[in-house]
């Protein structure tokens, strides 16, 4: 006889909402993929099965049975019962009635299968119904397994501990995924930090980045004025600390300003405009990413004066090598723009005559006369006011 000992409680639809939203694997933190990484599979411990079945008599002798197998057994009189423990409790085997009132095993069964927590979970249905609808309608939903009652007990035990086994030997095989999803998601987090993104899907796409040549490309060069009597008088932690506070300003300027950081050299910052990254005027962005570092280096615990020189034209941009990958640029125009900022005028951004006709009008600058560059012969400088 059914009974009505499984009400439908007020708060069910939190509950169902709730688990949707708690069943979602986290995505872009490989720091809680390694914690999952972690969780060995504890072969261990007393599997956990649920027991489902509105008949106290019932629910209570399937039960016993299973204890006696060697299970630890929650039982739960009916449908919603059984959700709320699958909401809270951790399962490898659920032995389900059909045939309850409020929410029937078939509901119940199409429910777990939409859980992405839950869908790896085995389901044996456990019913007086012997009809093949019953049973082909309990497969498509994916159940694991049908058992009539009453239930033969060797038949019984065999589906228990063959659908556990099978449970078991899918915890190991996901356990061993996340373990390959978290080191892969290191990895790439790893790689981000070194490579700019477009750089980063080539090489993960083709194992290398070819060198190409680009056009119109603006190279920053920023250096420190006075860096050798700095390291004097400091202590390598100082100095190491200091270094740090203003490569992760400048950094933090660049991507704000759509530059792409190259690398440092020693207390240089080298960083481009228009490579890679689409900017509606490279030569403006890179003036206005210099005057900000000049600012930032000002600030303690630096309280360092810096040139800034910018150049543009083609480059080569590219990894070359095998070991210790980084992505670079090379040509003459980075060479130049390393010599207009020695050049340059401290505490200022100084542009060449190819920079500075890319943004007349858009920023006063004054000439600072003719200088020789080498390899360039006399070149015309520009301080931006």
């Amino acid at each position: 006889m059914k009974g009505s000992g499984d009400k439908e409680p007020p708060s069910t639809e939190s509950h169902l909402g709730r688990l949707r939203r708690s069943s979602e694997p986290p995505r872009h933190a490989w720091e809680l993929a390694v914690a999952h990484r972690e969780q060995s599979v504890d072969k261990e411990r007393p599997p956990r099965v649920l027991v489902v079945d509105d008949s106290p008599q019932l629910r209570h002798d399937l039960a016993t049975k299973v204890r006696g197998l060697g299970c630890t057994v929650v039982e739960a009189e009916g449908g919603f019962a059984a959700i709320r423990h699958l909401e809270s409790e951790d399962f490898d085997l659920v032995l389900l009635d059909i045939e309850m009132p409020g929410l029937d095993g078939f509901k119940v069964l199409a429910f777990i299968r939409d859980q992405p927590a839950l869908r790896h979970l085995p389901v044996v249905m456990v019913s007086a119904l012997d009809t093949l609808d019953a049973v082909v309608h309990c497969i498509e939903l994916g159940a694991d397994d049908y058992l009539l009652k009453p239930w033969h007990e060797a038949l019984l035990r065999a589906r228990v501990h063959s659908c556990i086994e099978r449970k078991r030997a899918r915890d190991v095989e996901r356990a061993l995924l996340q373990r390959v999803e978290a080191e892969r998601a290191r990895a790439d987090m790893l790689l981000g930090s070194i490579f700019p993104d477009a750089v980063l899907e080539e090489l993960k796409r083709t194992g290398a980045v070819t060198p190409r040549r680009h056009d119109e490309v603006v190279v920053l060069f920023c250096d420190v004025v006075g860096f050798t009597a700095f390291c004097d008088r400091r202590s390598p932690e100082e100095l190491v600390d200091a270094l740090q506070a203003m490569v992760m300003e400048f950094e933090a300027i660049a991507a704000a300003r759509s530059l792409v950081k190259i690398k440092t050299i020693g207390d240089a910052f080298l960083a481009t405009s228009g490579l890679l990254v689409h900017v509606e005027n490279p030569v403006l962005a890179a003036i206005e990413a210099g005057r900000d570092m000049i600012r930032a280096a000002l600030r303690p615990p630096c309280g360092w004066n810096v040139r800034v020189g910018v150049h543009v034209g083609p480059v080569l941009a590219g990894v070359v090598g095998a070991r210790q990958y980084l992505f670079d640029v090379w040509g003459d125009t980075v060479n130049t723009a390393s010599r207009v900022e020695h050049h340059g005028a401290i505490g200022k951004v100084t542009i060449s005559a190819e920079a500075h006709a890319r943004v007349r009008g858009l920023v006063q600058a004054t000439s600072l006369g003719a200088h020789e560059i080498k390899g360039k012969g006399s070149m015309e400088l520009f301080a931006v006011d």
